[in-house]
């Protein structure tokens, strides 16, 4: 970690609610609201997320699985997500959404009409919003923690060691 957190001081808590009162706080409600308000499906909103996740870098946010009414994502969806081009295991809405993902963190001008053409076949104005949305957050935040050293503070068990 590249910052410095006082003994017995939670890094994450620390960092987004104490360093920065104005902003920190504000910023983990928007985080935390694309989680709570979501209508995206499961599969289509943890390949978008993972993605992101992927390109980020970050080992926390590589490792968490969102959770909706006791639901997860298979094991070796992450595999899936990194090879979307490719996989049997995604449908077209699920595959789009990682594709978005990447477009959006790498390429965000190459965005073209033909791929605008393929998501308003299989999403919703609305459900591109939405998800854009998730993606701005998850690309900022996700960031942020793996530029400051945070994720590794806050990495889950299979990271560890």
């Amino acid at each position: 970690m590249f910052l410095e957190i006082p003994e017995g001081k939670d890094p994450i808590l620390h960092v987004w609610g104490e360093l920065v009162p104005g902003i920190g706080p504000a910023a983990s409600a928007l985080a935390m609201s694309v989680y709570e308000h979501s209508t995206l499906g499961l599969r289509e909103f943890e390949a978008a997320r993972l993605r992101i996740a992927q390109v980020n870098g970050c080992l926390f946010c590589q490792d968490w699985r969102t959770e909706r009414d006791g639901q997860k994502v298979e094991d070796g969806f992450d595999e899936a997500v990194a090879e979307w081009r490719t996989t049997r295991a995604f449908d077209e809405r699920t595959r789009l959404a990682a594709e978005y993902a990447e477009r959006y963190a790498l390429d965000h001008h190459g965005i073209d009409d033909g791929f605008w053409q393929r998501m308003r076949t299989h999403y919703t104005d609305r459900e591109i919003v939405e998800l854009s949305m998730c993606l701005g957050s998850w690309l900022a935040f996700g960031r942020l923690n793996r530029v400051l050293g945070l994720d590794a503070a806050c990495v889950l068990p299979s990271h560890v060691g």
